[in-house]
């Protein structure tokens, strides 16, 4: 058997090296020649899978470690008759941790706020709902908006009612072109003007949720504070963009270490279904402990004193600005940032709660 996988999967070879002979490859580049005589092919949101890919190859199952789904043709994997899987929710913990640390960044002072600040989640699928539990640890409002998902414990709110009464959005919903509640483009020019001008806005979920042109139109007037880690034409990000973010990240919100390892991990469990092994690792096994800074200590103090220690988002943010040339990030700086990212560990690991 032979498997192609990104080689910036986590512990592939810890999965997978029993079943098959495994070729690590550039996730972004792979070739129809490169995977046509692949029995597996494990893969990133960074490859599109589809027909000029996958047609006329040896491909029985196809392994996405990653939330999203948009980078799949599922309608071609099924007319091939390939197996495929998804890891929705490996890095859910992650994210979550991402958006709170931001949002610390921005103000640390937010800790002593309590109900006075509202959080506003945007999609309570499974990054949604586990920053809502995380959020309200640190004693903070939240509120919701989802078509599809009533959350309990919070304030569920159409669209409009959430953009009126947010101190920070977050947003955590798929790509989506069509159907009754497409989000390309969620947000706009119609949505920021509704929106409180204070209000922080958050995106690490996919890029062209928000239209980059309202975006920066937007910021212009209204100096609004906004974190992306995803861009609409993601590699290409322009710096006239990353000037106006408050805090820019190279797609990395879900890259702990638990998560990556959590992602590899529910690949492997679906291809063992498909191919009738027995799946008996656990990515745990295979984490060094980390020193242990939320033991003894309230949340809140514990974040307010080793926040940087935890995860250095100011660190990451100055990386991607440095991969600036010509006016715009470097594609191959960018996706070495991702490649070489040093993978960091969930609050969890340190002895902090978890949703």
């Amino acid at each position: 058997m032979k498997i192609i996988a990104d080689e910036n999967l986590a512990f592939t070879d810890y999965f997978f090296a029993e079943f098959a002979e495994i070729q690590h490859k550039a996730g972004r580049t792979l070739t129809h020649v490169d995977v046509q005589d692949a029995d597996a092919l494990l893969v990133r949101s960074v490859t599109k899978v589809n027909h000029a890919l996958i047609d006329q190859t040896k491909i029985q199952f196809v392994g996405s470690a990653t939330i999203g789904t948009d980078h799949l043709d599922i309608s071609a994997l099924e007319q091939q008759n390939i197996a495929w899987s998804n890891a929705a929710g490996c890095n859910a913990q992650a994210v979550a941790e991402y958006v709170i640390t931001a949002l610390l960044h921005l103000n640390i002072d937010l800790l002593e706020q309590e109900k006075a600040f509202t959080l506003a989640i945007v999609g309570l699928g499974n990054v949604g709902k586990r920053l809502a539990i995380m959020a309200q640890l640190l004693g903070w409002n939240v509120i919701g908006y989802d078509p599809y998902v009533q959350l309990a414990g919070i304030e569920n709110l159409s669209f409009d009612e959430l953009l009126k009464h947010a101190d920070a959005i977050s947003i955590h919903v798929p790509l989506t072109l069509s159907g009754e509640y497409p989000t390309q483009y969620l947000f706009n020019e119609a949505a920021f003007a509704a929106m409180k001008p204070s209000a922080i806005l958050i995106n690490s979920a996919r890029g062209p949720v928000i239209q980059q042109s309202a975006l920066m139109a937007d910021i212009e007037k209204t100096k609004r504070q906004v974190v992306l880690d995803v861009f609409e034409f993601e590699p290409e990000i322009p710096e006239i963009l990353l000037n106006m973010l408050a805090l820019a990240t190279p797609h990395i919100a879900g890259y702990s270490l638990e998560g990556k390892a959590r992602g590899t991990q529910m690949i492997y469990e679906a291809f063992c279904r498909k191919f009738a092994y027995l799946a008996s690792k656990q990515f745990e096994s295979q984490l060094p402990s980390v020193a242990p800074y939320f033991e003894q200590q309230a949340l809140n103090a514990a974040l307010r004193q080793h926040l940087t220690q935890i995860y250095d988002i100011a660190a990451d943010d100055q990386q991607l600005r440095d991969c600036v040339q010509n006016g715009k990030v470097e594609q191959t700086a960018f996706d070495l940032l991702r490649k070489n990212y040093p993978l960091r560990r969930e609050w969890a690991a340190h002895g902090g709660p978890k949703a």
